[in-house]
């Protein structure tokens, strides 16, 4: 037996997949080339006398991959006896029943975050290896279609004329996509890949509060890794002249910018742009410290060489009554490229207090928005022209698609929460009314306009929800039958093996 291990170890030594640089071989490679019937490996098993007798068994006069057997060679200790594999029958957790549960295929591995894709290795020598563990069989029905295209459901369009339900938008329409973000842009790439022209988000800034109703407390790596995998989407979706800004607080303004670094490239960023949002308040903060009242913006392009950037200067007599400090006058949040001026170079970004939602909405709403229309109208602008795209994958409470609408932009909105959903449809709403708030009157905004709101369709989950909901043994025999019904169920499941148990189910 000793020798036939040696002969299946040279056989798949022969393929350069499956041993590192350094000779190893790389047997977690094999095993999932194995399970995934890998044309190249079982070719190199049949052209071996041992290997495709041990291995495989003619039906019909079609050989057949045992993968069974093939498994239970390279995971025995005999194989390679100095493995770490030698000892996984030896140590680990067990059930009741004294089963290994890492043998079990009724254990499934939940994290939180679930929607984050993530890269691991096996050693801190990973980084010298070509062999990286994607877990791609852990929870497949969840992860290995995680990105694919989902079907958008209970679209509505909205205009002056009101509410409508629809069954098709097309690519000029204004969106807005309600559900997980990481999904809907995955979606929206095989439409609009290539053209977005300005990206605008506000993100959790993982403060360790849950003072806007959003998870904003992700430990450090998980935010970074929330954050990656939705840029490297955002990134696909940017036109080759079109630029992103992403509003920070201190808490994680500095590890997004190493991490932009990574996605997009060092020689494209363009500005690190602070933006006060009050005033300086010394006397009535609480902390012994120096007064934080400012975000930080950092702002990127797709392509250093092919940025668009539209300048938009004011005039200079206007420029000197502000540096004079006539703020009421003229809002230094006004001010974009003031580097003509020599005497004054370095120009701050400065809103005096966020924009107040509630105005334009009912009384109970207290929703204080850090976003200005004025912020966002002069990115835009910078970036765009009228028809172009924006996109907002945080979308809040519909600040970008306000300013977006009221220049004659389009725009893409995502939001995953039900109340910030709820404030945006009703103030965009409001908007295409005509509403007076904001940039309205500086751009003689005089309503129209129509956009369209969807959501992601759910599948398993809303089947998840419903049986949470249940309250009796007859609502989950309904949903149980319609289950049968729609084909909609894991392969690992036998119907018949549940119908089997019901008479002693009802018994209980």
């Amino acid at each position: 037996m000793a020798n036939f291990y040696e002969t299946v170890l040279t056989v798949l030594k022969t393929d350069e997949r499956f041993v590192a640089e350094d000779g190893t071989f790389l047997r977690n490679a094999v095993y999932e080339a194995a399970m995934k019937t890998d044309e190249g490996l079982i070719r190199l098993l049949l052209a071996n006398d041992e290997t495709r007798t041990r291995f495989f068994t003619e039906v019909d006069g079609i050989k057949v991959f045992d993968k069974v057997e093939f498994a239970w060679v390279i995971n025995n200790r005999q194989f390679l006896p100095d493995s770490y594999t030698r000892f996984r029958n030896k140590i680990g957790l067990t059930d009741e029943n004294g089963e290994m549960i890492s043998a079990s295929g009724k254990v499934q591995l939940v994290f939180p975050y679930k929607d984050c894709i993530l890269e691991g290795g096996q050693t801190k020598e990973e980084q010298k290896r070509r062999e990286i563990f994607y877990n791609e069989t852990l929870a497949p029905d969840e992860t290995d279609r995680l990105l694919y295209p989902k079907v958008f459901s209970c679209a509505k369009r909205y205009s002056k004329d009101g509410t409508e339900d629809i069954t098709q938008f097309s690519e000029t329409d204004n969106l807005i996509i309600k559900g997980n973000n990481l999904l809907a842009l995955a979606s929206l790439l095989k439409v609009y890949e290539g053209k977005v022209k300005c990206i605008y988000i506000d993100p959790p800034y993982n403060t360790g509060s849950d003072s806007f109703s959003y998870n904003d407390s992700f430990n450090r790596s998980a935010w970074l890794t929330f954050m990656k995998n939705r840029l490297v989407i955002a990134k696909q979706l940017l036109a080759p002249e079109g630029a992103i800004y992403v509003q920070l607080d201190y808490h994680q303004a500095h590890y997004a910018k190493v991490l932009m670094d990574e996605i997009f490239g060092e020689d494209n960023f363009q500005r690190e742009i602070i933006w006060r949002i009050g005033w300086l308040s010394g006397y009535k903060t609480k902390d012994n410290n120096w007064i934080r009242n400012h975000d930080t913006i950092l702002f990127y392009s797709k392509d250093n060489k092919r940025l668009r950037f539209i300048k938009n200067y004011i005039q200079k007599d206007e420029f000197k009554e502000i540096a004079a400090g006539n703020v009421e006058r003229y809002p230094i949040e006004d001010v974009w490229n003031a580097s003509e001026y020599d005497d004054l170079n370095s120009i701050a970004i400065v809103s005096f207090s966020g924009e107040t939602v509630s105005k334009m909405l009912n009384p109970d709403d207290e929703v204080k928005g850090q976003k200005s229309e004025k912020l966002i109208e002069r990115i835009i602008k910078a970036h765009t022209v009228e028809g172009d795209i924006v996109l907002d994958f945080f979308g809040g409470t519909g600040t970008a698609g306000a300013a977006a609408m009221k220049t004659g932009r389009r725009f893409i909105l995502c939001e995953q929460l039900d109340k910030h959903t709820d404030i945006m449809l009703r103030r965009l709403k409001k908007v295409i009314d005509g509403e007076q708030s904001g940039i309205s009157k500086s751009v003689d905004w005089q309503g129209g306009g129509s956009f369209v709101c969807c959501e992601l369709a759910k599948l398993n989950q809303t089947v998840v929800e419903e049986i949470e909901a249940a309250a009796d043994d007859a609502a989950l025999s309904d949903i149980y039958g319609r289950m049968i019904k729609s084909g909609f169920i894991s392969y690992r499941v036998n119907p018949s093996d549940i119908d089997a148990a019901a008479e002693d189910y009802a018994a209980l």
